[in-house]
């Protein structure tokens, strides 16, 4: 049969239903039959959902990693598996929305909901990097300094002023998502083999997967999913995905080279990290509440070189999600107000970096504590989670904008245990910095 002739006879009107099937949606798996990608051209798919896996595994999520891993040894990676999951299907939506949205998701937004809504969506994005950019700055100076040595400020210093060249060139998105998928993969090698160096009890890993809460580890929890759940990585991959110019044909491939491990690495590191940290407690009885002291505990038990590897991993995971949080912020932001939704657009470019600049200045008034500054800003951001999770939920079912790649039934559904997720985090969050006293 001719596919002018399968068209004639599957033709009707998008968004109807499932019982038929569009002419777009026939004629684009016509095409795809048609260019069957090699393992090469798969690859070359890889990009938007790195991006936000590199936000979203940030200082921040380490940060917090180590302190479940140091104080309640396995028992909170439970928390890591249910949380990427819920991730893989919120960024399945942003990526969809991406091929689908004649615009940006903001502007559909705009479109659908009211400009209002648009813009409440960029500005709280926006908040939600300058919460993540105190992290970052602190991180990345970190990192170098246990590489290195020196003063962590300074290499804070260093580090901003690299990320501000950067996002000076012209077309920053694409050179932003080669830097990044390149340092995912050398942090997962780097958290891969020090978790084989700490030697932890794998059976007693395992025993984590089964839900528990201990005493005392709810605000960590929030913590947890706020920085592995994170919804407004999940948002941004939509703009990853325009820039990219995906198609309906491309969406099996992107999802099972890119949206699928581009969630789940940062997971699976996430869960290393915690397994690190409870074997070095398991192992020496010594408690690490912080990177630096985990690193300090890790080098006799590890030697000089897990040391260095375990540092390499954390500066990589800091100074990664410092470039996608600096170019998102400015972005997303730079879309709500009406600004151009480029990463390239003037606008977004001094978005950015007013949020390097407030990584700067917090890092240098609170250099006493910034560990708990790390913990407590990644916290609050669940405030503005779940507003954004439901606007991802109502645009992907939107008929008029998603015709048949709108939502099904069951994405809907682990859509909603999401949102109720993060939104009872919220209320938890909210009642034990406010109510408690």
């Amino acid at each position: 049969m001719s596919e002018r002739t399968t068209t004639r006879h599957t033709s009707t009107t998008p968004g109807t239903g499932y019982g038929r099937v569009s002419t777009e949606t026939m004629k684009s798996i016509v095409d795809t039959r048609r260019t069957r990608r090699n393992f090469w051209q798969q690859l070359a798919l890889i990009g938007p959902a790195f991006v936000a896996g590199a936000w979203q595994f940030g200082p921040g999520n380490l940060t917090t990693a180590v302190q479940a891993g140091s104080g309640y040894q396995y028992a909170l990676i439970w928390v890591i598996v249910v949380s990427t999951i819920l991730m893989i299907f919120l960024t399945d939506m942003s990526v969809r929305l991406g091929i689908k949205s004649p615009v940006s998701l903001i502007a559909s937004i705009k479109d659908h909901l009211g400009k209002w809504v648009g813009v409440l969506a960029g500005i709280g994005i926006f908040l939600i990097t300058l919460c993540f950019s105190v992290g970052n700055a602190v991180g990345s100076g970190l990192g170098l300094s246990m590489l290195f040595g020196g003063n962590p400020v300074m290499w804070t210093i260093v580090c901003t002023v690299a990320v501000a060249a950067l996002l000076l060139l012209r077309n920053v998105y694409r050179v932003v998502e080669k830097v990044l998928v390149a340092i995912v993969g050398l942090m997962a090698i780097a958290f891969i083999v020090s978790a084989f160096l700490a030697n932890p009890s794998w059976a007693a890993a395992a025993s984590g997967l089964v839900p528990t809460v201990p005493d005392g580890s709810w605000l960590l929890i929030v913590a947890l999913v706020g920085t592995n759940f994170s919804i407004n990585a999940a948002f941004y991959t939509s703009y990853g995905t325009k820039e990219r110019g995906r198609t309906e044909a491309d969406y099996r491939d992107v999802t099972i080279v890119d949206t699928i491990p581009g969630i789940v690495a940062p997971g699976i590191m996430t869960a290393l990290v915690i397994v690190v940290a409870a074997a070095v407690l398991g192992k020496t009885g010594e408690a690490a509440p912080t990177i630096v002291a985990l690193a300090g505990i890790f080098e006799p038990l590890a030697g000089p070189i897990g040391s260095t590897v375990f540092a390499l991993g954390f500066f990589g995971a800091a100074f990664s999600s410092m470039i996608a949080n600096a170019t998102a912020g400015g972005t997303m932001l730079s879309d709500g107000l009406g600004r151009g939704a480029s990463s390239s657009s003037l606008t977004a470019k001094i978005v950015s970096a007013t949020i390097l600049a407030f990584g700067i200045v917090i890092t240098l008034i609170f250099q006493a504590s910034p560990i708990e500054l790390i913990v407590v800003a990644q916290a609050l951001t669940i405030f503005i989670a779940p507003v954004l999770a439901a606007l991802i939920i109502i645009m992907a079912n939107r008929s008029s904008l998603m015709g048949d790649m709108k939502n099904r039934w069951w994405q809907n559904l682990l859509g909603i245990v999401g949102l109720a997720a993060v939104l009872a985090l919220s209320i938890r969050l909210f009642a034990t910095l406010f109510l408690a006293g």
